[in-house]
C-alpha cells in the first residue's frame, strides 16, 4: 500500500509541476535555466571522464611495454587452504524454574 501511495502521490506532484510550467513563463524560464545547467554539468563529467580514460590507456600500453622488457618473476607456490576446525556444538544452559510469589 506504501508503494502505491507513493506512486500516485509522485503522479500527481508530476502532473501540478506541468501545470505551473505550461501556465508560468516564469517558472519555465526557471526550468529551462535549471535543465541547462544540469546538461552543461552533464557535459563536462562526459568529457573529464574520457579525458582521464584516454589518459589511462596510454600510461596503460607505457606499462604493458615495460612489463614485456622486464624479465617475469617466480611466483611463489600456493600453500594448501588450512583445514577448519569442526566446530563444537554450543552447550544447553538448563534453566530452574524459579517458585512463583503467591
Amino acid at each position: 500500500m506504501k508503494k502505491l501511495f507513493w506512486f500516485t502521490t509522485g503522479i500527481a506532484a508530476g502532473l501540478a509541476v506541468a501545470k505551473q510550467l505550461r501556465e508560468n513563463p516564469e517558472a519555465k524560464a526557471a526550468f529551462d535555466d535549471a535543465a541547462k545547467r544540469a546538461r552543461a554539468i552533464g557535459e563536462s563529467f562526459t568529457t573529464g571522464f574520457r579525458e582521464r580514460e584516454s589518459e589511462l590507456k596510454r600510461t596503460s600500453g607505457t606499462a604493458k611495454v615495460a612489463a614485456k622488457k622486464a624479465p617475469a618473476a617466480k611466483t611463489a607456490s600456493k600453500k594448501p587452504a588450512a583445514k577448519k576446525p569442526i566446530s563444537k556444538k554450543p552447550a544447553v544452559k538448563k534453566t530452574v524454574a524459579k517458585p512463583s510469589a503467591k
